[in-house]
């Protein structure tokens, strides 16, 4: 049985594929009173509960305006995230910082942003979804960034817990989607982790891992790091993102 959403408003960034697409889908079967669309690039939806915003994360104003535009929300879903091609941790810093203003930045400009609008609203919930690749030792800006957001992710639970503000951290390894389309690997479908997402939501849960994955790793961390590491990088030694 799904958890429902009644009467809440929420906002997806990111929201025109993938994960962001479903985020939507679902949030109106399960009762949404209004969901904001966000997306740099918004796109027409067909439900009239569905609102388009133009959004840039990465755009203090643009953030600003949303709140402004957007001050009813109660439930926000930050989505928005970026995995270019050829990702580096010595590669050109500009693209390192290309990544980190949407991963990173982006993602907590969102948070902050909107935190005292959810408080209007008795407190809110904020979902950062993340990715296993923050527990792994990838070489990627990509894996950095998420890393970052996993631990921004739990001071924030901590210092918006005055205003009763639920702050869920989502992570989940590979998802069926447009940015996964370069990897042939095994995947989850993009339904199964919104929907895990969605119900961790309503019973309060404070982090979900959305796959095996993800449930794996969260197993392996009392391991030793002498025992841990190695293994992990015999496993993704091959890995090219």
């Amino acid at each position: 049985m799904q958890k429902s959403l009644d009467g809440r408003t929420v906002l997806v960034t990111g929201a025109n594929g993938g994960l962001g697409e479903q985020f939507i889908i679902q949030a109106l079967e399960r009762g949404a009173a209004k969901v904001y669309a966000a997306a740099r690039s918004p796109r027409r939806w067909d439900d009239a509960r569905v609102h388009p915003l133009a959004l840039d994360i990465t755009d203090r104003v643009a953030v600003a305006d949303a709140v402004a535009t957007a001050a009813d929300v109660d439930l926000l879903i930050n989505n928005a995230g970026i995995a270019p091609a050829n990702d580096s941790i010595s590669g050109p810093e500009d693209e390192l910082r290309r990544i980190f203003d949407t991963n990173f930045f982006g993602t907590l400009r969102s948070a902050n942003a909107f935190a005292p609008v959810l408080a209007s609203h008795g407190g809110g919930t904020i979902l950062n979804i993340l990715s296993a690749a923050a527990r792994l030792p990838l070489s990627t800006g990509y894996a950095v960034s998420k890393a970052a957001m996993w631990s921004a992710t739990n001071s924030l639970r901590f210092q918006l817990q005055g205003q009763k503000t639920q702050v869920v951290g989502l992570l989940v390894g590979m998802v069926d989607t447009p940015m996964s389309s370069r990897w042939e690997v095994p995947k989850v479908s993009a339904a199964s982790v919104v929907t895990q997402a969605y119900d961790g939501i309503a019973e309060g849960s404070l982090e979900i891992l959305a796959d095996e994955a993800a449930r794996d790793l969260k197993s392996m961390l009392n391991m030793k790091g002498e025992e841990f590491y190695p293994m992990l990088h015999e496993q993704f030694a091959s890995f090219k993102p």
